[in-house]
Order: structure tokens, then C-alpha cells, then sequence
């Protein structure tokens, strides 16, 4: 997909969690922006997946299962968190998500006191390496 198409995308999920975000507040279970984001996309038009299950492979064997919160039109993972500040383990997370799939772009969303957003790009060749 054109970059344009994904920062489209990208721009409306970041206006969905905003909405979410300033009609709930802070202080609730995780689930629960979940369910308010998927809600919030569908008033947008826009398709979400909740709980996805990803594997995570090494020399051809399933060694662990995942889910990710949200993936958006099978081209964003979105992570949602509902932490004090976001940490580095949770960008690794979705890092490790994005490795696991075939999708480049992901979002992690913070509910916290203070609202918290990071984009990242996991592309399909990095460090000179194909996935």
C-alpha cells in the first residue's frame, strides 16, 4: 500500500483513540479500550480484527503464540496499553509483533494519566535481511 493510504489509516486510528480516550478517561482495564476502539472503527468504516493470534517461529517451530489487541485492515497492528508511561518492553513487543506478520506499521496507544502514542516500521528487509 502507498504511504498515503497508510497515513490515512494511521490518522484515523489515532482520531479513534483520541475520541476513546477523552470519552473514558484514564483507569480502565485494557479490554476495555479495546472493545471502545473496535466500536469507534466501525463508526469510521474501518475494519478491525480483535485478538489476533500470531505465532512465533524458530527453525520452523511454533515456540510461542501471541495475540495481538487490534489489526487494522490486515495493515496496522495496534497495541494498546492502559500503563503509566509507556516503556521500552512495550515497543519491543510490538516490534516483535510486526516481525511475526507480514504487516509493516504499528501503533502502540497508551490509556495512561497523560495519552501516549508511538508509530513503528518493521520493514521486510531490514538490516539487509528479508524476514
Amino acid at each position: 500500500m502507498q504511504k498515503e493510504g497508510i497515513d490515512n489509516i494511521t490518522a484515523k486510528i489515532i482520531r479513534a483513540y483520541y475520541t476513546v480516550y477523552n470519552t473514558l478517561g484514564f483507569g480502565f482495564l485494557e479490554k476495555v479500550y479495546e472493545n471502545a476502539m473496535i466500536l469507534e472503527l466501525q463508526k469510521m468504516h474501518i475494519h478491525g480484527k480483535c485478538q489476533v493470534p500470531l505465532k512465533v517461529f524458530y527453525n520452523g517451530n511454533t515456540v510461542g503464540d501471541y495475540y495481538a489487541d487490534i489489526i487494522v485492515e490486515d495493515l496496522v497492528v495496534v497495541e494498546l496499553k492502559a500503563a503509566e508511561a509507556l516503556r521500552e518492553e512495550h515497543e519491543a513487543q510490538l516490534l516483535n509483533y510486526l516481525r511475526a506478520t507480514d504487516i509493516e506499521y504499528g501503533l502502540l496507544l497508551n490509556f495512561g494519566k497523560v495519552p501516549q502514542i508511538k508509530r513503528k516500521v518493521w520493514t521486510k528487509t531490514y538490516l539487509g535481511k528479508s524476514r
